[in-house]
């Protein structure tokens, strides 16, 4: 089913942050709708920020993940990897990688690590608005879902991400998106002023903490919510941990040795070995009749 057609339920499409095709297939398999590709947790895995990430290795990340993954991929492409023309090749190539949203923000070009430490750098309501025209121009698909992001919230007042908000719905956005509003009162001002489709970032945890459910945001107008970062932060305090353990005389000093071979399997059925191995048994690998016996 396609990202739109689901946005039709009443309840928000689920969209769990996804970097890789084995994330892509976990979050498959633990029944999630969608996923997202997220700009900022994709530059942490390089070790380098959003702001250094260019569209082709986002859309090579997706054509891994398509690979061997059906679920519907949300693009957090930053800036729209440029102005107003330049979004049609963004647009293009977002649809030839398999991705079925993508989301862009009223940011400058090219985009600043001050980001990270609250510091926006907002443009023109009139230049995000030409942009999101020009999106909705170059798409092919119409199922394509075009996704207008304002950090106005951050970076001047609530009025002026609202009157963004309408700007950019006007311009054709499908959804609005205007990050950094957690507590219920912003999220549901923004819905009584906005209306829907709306589309909202968790923070670490999910809805943790919000007061808020999945209903709640569905009878405002939420139609996607997406967590950019719980899995990466966990991945990491986990990767740093075994790393410290291993650091330590490389195991021999452990009094336990951890058995891995439930969570291998585990793995390798989220991989689906078996299936490629019975690809083989069936066309390349002899069986026991015809194998050579060892030598003597």
């Amino acid at each position: 089913m396609s990202l739109k057609a689901l946005m039709r339920g009443p309840l928000p499409v689920t969209a769990p942050l996804v970097l890789n095709p084995l994330m892509a297939k976990m979050a498959e398999a633990a029944g999630f709708p969608a996923g997202y590709l997220g700009g900022g947790a994709t530059g942490y895995q390089k070790v380098a920020l959003e702001a250094n990430l260019n569209l082709t290795e986002m859309c090579h990340a997706a054509i891994d993940i398509r690979a061997v993954s059906s679920l519907p991929l949300i693009l957090d492409a930053a800036c729209g990897y440029g102005d107003p023309m330049h979004v049609h090749r963004t647009i293009g190539m977002s649809e030839a990688a398999g991705f079925a949203a993508i989301e862009i923000e009223d940011q400058l070009v090219p985009k600043r690590a001050h980001h990270h430490i609250g510091i926006e750098h907002m443009i023109p309501i009139e230049l995000m608005a030409a942009k999101v025209k020009e999106a909705v121009a170059a798409r092919r698909a119409r199922d394509f879902v075009i996704i207008a992001r304002t950090n106005a919230m951050r970076a001047s007042t609530m009025d002026d991400a609202l009157r963004r908000g309408e700007a950019y719905r006007k311009a054709g956005a499908d959804v609005l998106l205007l990050s950094m509003a957690h507590t219920p009162e912003q999220l549901r001002a923004i819905a009584e002023r906005l209306g829907g489709p709306l589309m909202y970032l968790t923070g670490r945890g999910g809805l943790a903490g919000t007061g808020m459910t999945l209903q709640d945001f569905g009878h405002l107008g939420y139609k996607i919510v997406a967590d950019p970062s719980t899995p990466l932060l966990a991945a990491y305090a986990a990767w740093k941990k075994v790393y410290e353990d291993l650091a330590d005389g490389f195991g021999a000093t452990l009094t336990a040795k951890a058995d891995w071979t439930r969570l291998e399997k585990d793995m390798l059925a989220v991989i689906e070995l078996e299936r490629l191995l019975a690809v083989e048994r069936a066309t390349v690998e002899p069986g026991p009749a015809t194998r050579p016996a060892p030598p003597a």
